[in-house]
Parts: C-alpha cells; structure tokens; sequence
C-alpha cells in the first residue's frame, strides 16, 4: 500500500481528498500546513509520494519544496493548485516537483498520475503473509483475496475502506466496536477530523450509514449492524 502524504489548508478538500485516496488503496497522511510536514520528514518520516498544495499561509507549497530539496528528502512531489498559469507550473518542476495538477480535475486522473509515480518510484518488496482466504458468518462471506463482502450469494459494491470497517465489525461478532476504533482503522492511529475532540463520529457514521444501504439495497431486512447508542457499533448474528 503506499503510503502518501496531503498538506493542504483547506480542510474539507484534504478530508475529501485523503477520504477517496484512502478508498483507492493508499496510506494517506495528513497535514494542514508545511511546517508540520517538513517536521515530520525532518523528524523520520517516510512517505512514497506527496500532493502539496501550492498555497498555504507561513510557508508556500514551493517553499516546503525547496526546504525539502535543500536538506536532501527526495520524494516526489505533486503539486495541487487552481492556478493554471504555465509560470506557476514552471516554477513548480524547477524546484524538483515531478508533477502539476488542477484541484479541479477528476480523481482518477489523479489516481492514474500517482500510480505511475508510485509505481516507478517504489522497489520491490517481499509479500506479506496470506491471511485467511474467506470468512463465512451466516449469509456472509468476506474475501479477503479480492476484497469483497457477498451477503446471500450476492455481491456487495463496497469500497476498500468500506470493506476494512465491515471486516472489523464481522471478526468481533457480538461485541461492540468503539467509533475510534473504527475511525483509527480509517486514519490511522489518534487522527483528529470534524470539529471538537469528538468529530470524527460523524465521519464514522457517515461510513455505517453506507455499507448498511449497501446491503439494504439487496436486502431490505438487513440488521446485523446495530448501534450502541454514545458507544459504537456490533454485527449482530441471527438465524
């Protein structure tokens, strides 16, 4: 999975943004401005790829470029911008970026742009261990191989993120997953989003709300996903 890392300002695009990546298979880490980024690289930190917002208050995204360059990380740079201008995009490549995108454009042009890099940038590695090929709980099989969730024979379209939560919930049957167990499992450890300390329940709500339309949609009498109210969430198995 790589690993990418989002500096950008504007809260909502980078929480939509990183949200997508993350759904298309990436390990996303993020941050609102340069300087908390250039500490963690500074600090240690690796990544495979980065998108860099090109303006930010204190530090620009082509100063954190040139900070970056200047203490010899090298990895590579897309820069996000809504400015279209060929001068920007000239000064961007000049200073080491491999890449320059409107914010405007789709995401799987995005997608396909970081794959090319990712995909030349990284070595080879070793794979990691196969788990368990398939889980089967009453009308549910989770495949781990292709990533799927089939509920009574049927598939169930769900994204990779959506997936992750559902296999969470479905090996602790019975008991109750907490909404930050669910949202580390999204952001990564302690990860802070939505306003005040307790925000990211509804970002964890939203996700619920999805994959238990997505069964519905096959499955009007769907209930094995059950809310404890103040707490989390449990897959409930019946009959």
């Amino acid at each position: 999975m790589p690993h990418l890392l989002l500096v950008d300002d504007d809260d909502l695009f980078r929480e939509s943004l990183g949200l997508n990546l993350i759904d298309e298979g990436y390990e996303v880490t993020s941050f609102d401005n340069g300087s908390d980024a250039l500490a963690y690289l500074q600090d240690g930190g690796a990544a495979d790829i980065m998108l860099l917002d090109w303006r930010m208050p204190q530090l620009t995204g082509i100063e954190v470029l040139r900070r970056m360059r200047g203490v010899g990380i090298a990895i590579p740079v897309i820069f996000l911008t809504a400015l279209s201008d060929d001068i920007h995009e000239e000064a961007a490549l000049a200073g080491g970026a491999v890449d320059f995108i409107d914010k405007s454009r789709r995401l799987p042009i995005l997608v396909r742009r970081l794959q090319l890099i990712t995909d030349g940038a990284r070595p080879a590695v070793d794979p990691e261990p196969v788990r368990a090929d398939r889980i089967r709980l009453g009308s549910l099989e989770l495949r781990f191989d292709i990533s799927r969730a089939i509920w009574a024979g049927q598939t169930i379209d769900l994204t990779l993120t959506e997936f992750k939560i559902l296999v969470l919930l479905v090996e602790q049957a019975g008991q109750d997953v907490g909404y930050r167990d669910i949202y580390n499992l999204v952001h990564g450890k302690d990860f802070v989003a939505g306003h005040g300390a307790e925000g990211y329940r509804a970002n964890v709500r939203t996700f619920i709300k999805r994959i238990r339309k997505k069964f519905r949609d096959i499955d009007p009498d769907f209930d094995h996903i059950e809310n404890y109210a103040g707490f989390g969430y449990r897959w409930t198995s019946r009959p």
